[in-house]
């Protein structure tokens, strides 16, 4: 019998924390509530959970805050997190996101969208532990670091959003394979996460600016997606 995944669930208000806890328990999870983000981040130190559940707008600290500590320290910065808030602005979405966060629900969701959510993220999550994170992938003048999310140019270090950083690893993981918008997507993000073909665009023209004299090496297929140069 599998053993059951622990969600730690970080959300001030009393009524939606008790409906995820319940439905939570219900699904076979193991859950931790926590009402504030001090709280949370409390109870991440005495047991790190498998996924996180993480409110935007909380008292003291917010989701945010949050969110970008996790992922500056090296013990969470792999944690899985979604982001539950009622703000549903493109911008908190994208701020969100980019912080690292892999997936945003806004209040109110789908009890049954969530719970699919999370499987897809956990799926993916379980199977990245397969993956040497040692293993450096080197092309030309780019360096591109897994394990420890970094990526050097010519030997210089290259700042990186979270989202930047998996589509570039998605990319030069398999070079000359053509990849679509939605494959793009969905090998960062999971496959039944919605986003419009327009901020793929955004998000590879934004790395291709970065990576500098490596930019060129994401080449455009006309019609169908991108794809990363071969090397010989």
């Amino acid at each position: 019998m599998a053993e059951k995944k622990t969600v730690l669930v970080v959300e001030d208000e009393e009524d939606i924390l008790a409906l995820l806890h319940f439905n939570l328990v219900k699904a076979g999870y193991r859950v931790e509530c926590a009402s504030c983000g001090e709280e949370g981040l409390r109870k991440l130190k005495e047991q790190l959970p498998d996924l996180m559940l993480l409110d935007l707008m909380l008292p003291g600290i917010g989701g945010l805050d949050i969110c970008r500590k996790l992922r500056a320290e090296e013990r969470t910065a792999k944690l899985p997190i979604i982001m539950l808030t009622a703000r549903g602005e493109e911008a908190d979405v994208v701020q969100g996101l980019e912080l690292g966060a892999d997936d945003y629900l806004t209040k109110p969701f789908s009890i049954k969208v969530l719970l699919a959510r999370m499987q897809t993220i956990l799926r993916r999550a379980s199977e990245g532990e397969g993956l040497d994170p040692e293993e450096e992938i080197v092309c030309g003048d780019l360096q591109i670091h897994p394990g420890r999310n970094l990526v050097k140019v010519a030997g210089d270090l290259v700042d990186l959003t979270y989202t930047e950083f998996r589509v570039l690893l998605a990319l030069a993981s398999r070079p000359g394979w053509v990849f679509t918008r939605y494959q793009i997507v969905n090998s960062v993000r999971g496959e039944d996460y919605a986003v419009t073909d327009r901020a793929v665009d955004v998000q590879i023209a934004g790395l291709r600016k970065k990576l500098g004299v490596c930019g060129p090496y994401i080449e455009t297929v006309r019609g169908v997606g991108y794809r990363f140069r071969e090397f010989a």
